[in-house]
Formats: C-alpha cells, sequence, structure tokens
C-alpha cells in the first residue's frame, strides 16, 4: 500500500464556512478538480477535496504583460515564480485525531488514555476547527483512502472505483449501503446501467442483501449486446447461476430468446383499486373514477376487477310496456348500466371507464386463475438468499411497468413488513434486508405519483422493516422532492442539466461546491460518490464491467501476460 503523500501546496486563508484557500506549489496541471487532500496539522489530520483551480497575480499587469517574449527565459521564469501563483480552493469534509508523532513518549501517553477509555476512539469526524496558516497540503495516499474508505479486502468493503490522480481503489461500505435506500443517476449514454450492474454484483457476490430487479428493458438478467461497441454484456445469471432467477411477465414469455426461470401472472383478485388510480395519467381518467371503483369494490368485494371486466358495456333488453304494450329498450341485467343504476352510479362515467380500463381487462399476464402462485415462488427465493431479476419482455410499455412494478412491490412489502414485526415480537427468524431497484424512476415517483405509489412509502419509511430502493434514473429533477431526500448513498455521473444537478446534490453540505464538479466529469466512467454509504463526497474512475472486474470480484484474477506488464510499464 503506498503511503507517501505528495505535497503539492499550503494554507493561506479559508474558515469552516467557505473553503479553504491553497497556495499551489507544484504545476497546475497536475491536481485536478476533485482530488482528495490532506492537511496535517499537530494532532489533527484534515481531508478535503478540490472544488476550483484559481489563478493569480501579485499584481494585474504581471498577468496581462507577456514577459517570456521580451525577457530571457531563466528570468521569465524567475519572476513568474514570485508574481504569478495559483490557488486551489479546498472544501473540508473530515478531520481525525492522529495524535502526536508515533514513537514518542507523547504517542504512548495518548494510546494509553484511549485505551483507558479517557478519550474516544479516532475515527473521521465532521471539521470543527481549522488548521493553521502554511500547514502542508498533500494529494491523499493510499492509506489515506483506505483510512477513510475501507480497506480492500475487508468484510462488506467492495471496490467501486479509483482515485482520479493516482488510481487508489475507494471502497464502499456494502452493509451500510443497504441501511438506507440509494440513487444511481446520469445523464443517457453515460453508463448507468453497466454502474447498477456493478453495484448489484457486490451486493450478489457479497451476500449483503437480497435484490428484486425491476427490469423494464431486459437488461441485467440474460446477457446483452452493448449498443455503442458492440460486444457482450454478461448479465447477472449468466455469472451468478441458480442465485439469479430469471422471471418472465407472462406465461410462455421468453427473454431474449431464452427461457425464464418461471412466469409471472398477475391474479384479477389481487389487484386493487389504487392500482388503477396509479395509472390516471396514463388512461387519462376522469374525477369520477373513485367513486366508481369504491362502488365496485363495495359491491364485488376481492372479486371486483373480474366482474367489471365481465359487465357487458351498452346491451340493452327489449321488453313490452303493460300498460301501453309498446317495446321499449332497458339495460340488460349483467350490463354496465345496469349494475351502475343498482348502485347510484352515473351510468356513462362507469361505462366510459370501462372503456378506458380495456387496455387492463387484456393484458395477456393479468389472469382470472394463474397456474402457480407466481408471487410466493419469489418471495421464497429471496427468502433463501437467491435473487431475482423481473424482466417485462414484450410488455415494456409505461402502463405495464407502473401496474405491475407496483403491485408486485406492495405484497412483497406487506410481507417483510409483518416478518419484522414477528422478528421484533419474538427475537427469531430475522428478516434478510431487500432492495428493490427500479429503472425509470421518475415514472413512478414524480411529483403527481409518488403518494400514490408503494414505492414512496418504502422511500420514506420501509428502512425500519428491512427494504429499501435503489432508483436508477437520468432525470432526478422529475422525482419527487420528498423521495430524493430519503435517498442515503448516491451516485452519480455526468449530468448536463442544472436541474438534475441540483436534485442530486439536495440536502448535502457543500452542494454549491460540488455542483461544478459534477457538470465537469467526464461523460462515462466517471462518477461523484455522496450520501449515507461514503464518509465524504468523492470523483472517482468507475470500474468497468468486463471479465477482468469478473475475475477480480470472483477471486480468479489471471496471472498477467509479459506483453500487459510492459504495456502497463510503459515500454
Amino acid at each position: 500500500m503506498t503511503n507517501k503523500n505528495q505535497p503539492i501546496g499550503y494554507l493561506v486563508g479559508g474558515g469552516l464556512k467557505e473553503s479553504f484557500n491553497v497556495r499551489l506549489t507544484v504545476p497546475s496541471q497536475e491536481v485536478q478538480e476533485g482530488a482528495f487532500t490532506v492537511i496535517r496539522s499537530g494532532d489533527w489530520q484534515y481531508y478535503g477535496i478540490v472544488t476550483d483551480i484559481q489563478l493569480g497575480a501579485t499584481d494585474p499587469r504581471f498577468a496581462d504583460e507577456q514577459t517570456e517574449m521580451r525577457l530571457p527565459p531563466a528570468l521569465a521564469n524567475a519572476l513568474h515564480g514570485q508574481t504569478l501563483y495559483t490557488n486551489l480552493e479546498i472544501l473540508p469534509t473530515l478531520m481525525l485525531d492522529r495524535g502526536p508523532e508515533l514513537g514518542t513518549p507523547e504517542y504512548a501517553a495518548w494510546q494509553k488514555s484511549i485505551e483507558a477509555g479517557l478519550r474516544d476512539e479516532p475515527r473521521p469526524r465532521p471539521v470543527k476547527n481549522i488548521p493553521p496558516h502554511h500547514a502542508q497540503v498533500t494529494l491523499a495516499s493510499e492509506g489515506d483512502i483506505a483510512e477513510i474508505f475501507g480497506k480492500v479486502g475487508e468484510k462488506g468493503n467492495f471496490v467501486i472505483g479509483s482515485t482520479r490522480e493516482q488510481d487508489h481503489p475507494v471502497c464502499i461500505d456494502l452493509s451500510k449501503f443497504v441501511q438506507r435506500s440509494s440513487g444511481v443517476f446520469g445523464a443517457t449514454g453515460t453508463g448507468k446501467s453497466f454502474l447498477t450492474r456493478i453495484v448489484l454484483a457486490g451486493l450478489i457476490n457479497y451476500d449483503a442483501a437480497s435484490v428484486l430487479v425491476l427490469d423494464m428493458h431486459n437488461e441485467y438478467g440474460f446477457d446483452d449486446t452493448a449498443s455503442d461497441t458492440g460486444k457482450t454484456v454478461p448479465g447477472l445469471k449468466t455469472k451468478f447461476g441458480s442465485k439469479v432467477q430469471v422471471v418472465g411477465l407472462g406465461a410462455g414469455t421468453s427473454i431474449r430468446e431464452t427461457n425464464p426461470d418461471f412466469h409471472l401472472e398477475i391474479a384479477m383478485d389481487d389487484i386493487q383499486p389504487a392500482d388503477v388510480l396509479m395509472l390516471t395519467r396514463t388512461l387519462n381518467l376522469r374525477e369520477t373514477t373513485p367513486t366508481i371503483l369504491d362502488a365496485l369494490k363495495r359491491t364485488f368485494k376481492k372479486k371486483w376487477f373480474s366482474a367489471y371486466k365481465n359487465m357487458l358495456n351498452g346491451a340493452t333488453v327489449e321488453i313490452e310496456d303493460e300498460r301501453t304494450g309498446k317495446i321499449k329498450k332497458m339495460p340488460a341485467p349483467e350490463s354496465i348500466a345496469a349494475w351502475a343504476l343498482e348502485n347510484g352510479v352515473n351510468v356513462m362515467a362507469a361505462e366510459a371507464l370501462h372503456s378506458k380500463l380495456g387496455r387492463l381487462f387484456n393484458a395477456p399476464y393479468i389472469a382470472e386463475n394463474p397456474a402457480a402462485d407466481s408471487v410466493k415462488q419469489m418471495i421464497d427465493n429471496l427468502d433463501n438468499g437467491k435473487h431475482v431479476v423481473l424482466s417485462f419482455g414484450e410488455y415494456d410499455s409505461d402502463l405495464d411497468y407502473l401496474l405491475v412494478s407496483n403491485l408486485l412491490t406492495r405484497k412483497i412489502s406487506t410481507v417483510w413488513e409483518k416478518r419484522v414485526n414477528y422478528f421484533r415480537t419474538n427475537k427469531k427468524d430475522e428478516p434478510r434486508n431487500l432492495i428493490i431497484v427500479v429503472e425509470e424512476a421518475h415514472k413512478l415517483l414524480n411529483k403527481e405519483m409518488a403518494a400514490q405509489t408503494t414505492f414512496a412509502t418504502i422511500a420514506r419509511e420501509m428502512r425500519k422493516y428491512y427494504v429499501t430502493l435503489m432508483i436508477v434514473d437520468q432525470r432526478p429533477s422529475q422525482i419527487y422532492d420528498e423521495v430524493m431526500s430519503q435517498l442515503g448513498t448516491r451516485i452519480s455521473g455526468w449530468l448536463g442539466d442544472d436541474d438534475d444537478i441540483r436534485a442530486v446534490l439536495s440536502g448535502l453540505a457543500g452542494r454549491e461546491a460540488l455542483r461544478g464538479m459534477l457538470a465537469r466529469l467526464q461523460p462515462k466512467e466517471e462518477v461523484l460518490l455522496l450520501g449515507w454509504g461514503v464518509p465524504m463526497p468523492l470523483p472517482v474512475k468507475s470500474r468497468r464491467y468486463d471479465e477482468r472486474f469478473w475475475e477480480e470480484l470472483k477471486g480468479k484474477k489471471k496471472k498477467r501476460g509479459e506483453a500487459e506488464t510492459l504495456k502497463e510499464l510503459g515500454f
């Protein structure tokens, strides 16, 4: 492990409420925005990240005049060194009590006071004081990275990427990551799906939680093909075998011409009026819909959906008027109109709603009597330490995704809630942590729909019931603010829209200093780590989702050939 710190400058100003100002003593090209820095002063070590790099001059005239054009090079360089400079702005994030110099009597006494319980065990904490003027500033070493983000190889630590300057590995603590909901963000084409695969592979490999992936685009289960390179992208099923169960929506569905492990059919009795109301915008439902659905539920109980489906729209019968002998048309007994009149519901509104629900009534994956209880089968798999990828196959419309995702999540989270309550009462059979991965999250968690979905409830409350979300989205600004505020760890690639950047940084300290950093990430393979699962914000080069990643994850890293070694050394 490399523990030598490269000095880059010294502290010249700043404070707790603003960034530290550092005079750079190395060429400005050697330090990047987002660099992880360390300031050692006395017993304390301060950690921060570079948020800005600024050119300065002791007098503006020296910056304006090109002295190298009229002075000898040696004299011009000497003058530049005295009159022109570069300053860094460093956002202080953490401080650590390192104690006196190692090997001194003072250090031994300091260590004894900790062991005796007279001092707290040293740990990174928010910055509460500041180092003095001219304290030396260095780039963080591999040891510093491990001190803050965890050591590679320790239980629960998963390498998500590396620092951009010196390629030191950066870990996330998976045991902490699964305790709160998380988000993976980035504009279209920045590699969100690859990054999500990397995180899911870590969770599955280290058995940190059970994972349920709502795979709208059929990307995660079986092998896929990268749109930009044409190369095969391994699926989680391919790499983890029976530990990952791929479920196809609808009887007989195949996914990428491959048969799933089993199929999911939705029972009509499982559909609730709330599931239909969630589709208000998609189906353009009217304000009379809740009243009609309530009357249906009251009349037919669990069978309301199948009963409504089987009603005839516009059916009439001809009867003879006993007084006049004339023939007149009346609603047929099995018609919508007959039911509506009997239950005090507007006939036209009930018939119009029936027409609009036609897409649901005709959905092939909704069955009156499914062949198997596939929801229970999914829950059993998650219980037994397996992971489930629900692939939507050809049913990839917003209506399919909204209905199935919300209904399935509601049923599963209800089971987990009951199990946690049982565990807390009886102190046995503790449930596994469950992470539900939601793609295109803004469709389910936008401001209009969030209050109606199970997902918003999970983000707000289900952490205490061992259920959390991992939301994957390219437009975080369209996700309800209350949901975004509940996200713990946020992993974000490049975002070009100011509203999206603001949404990802909402609720975080120093967000104004981080805005530019997020906007200037490389479009691919660079991400900003933020929030609960990491001790401090840090931009990193993310790992590549390739064979080397799988070799390292599975502990089967191949011995490098001579040509590869020489190439890495620059020959």
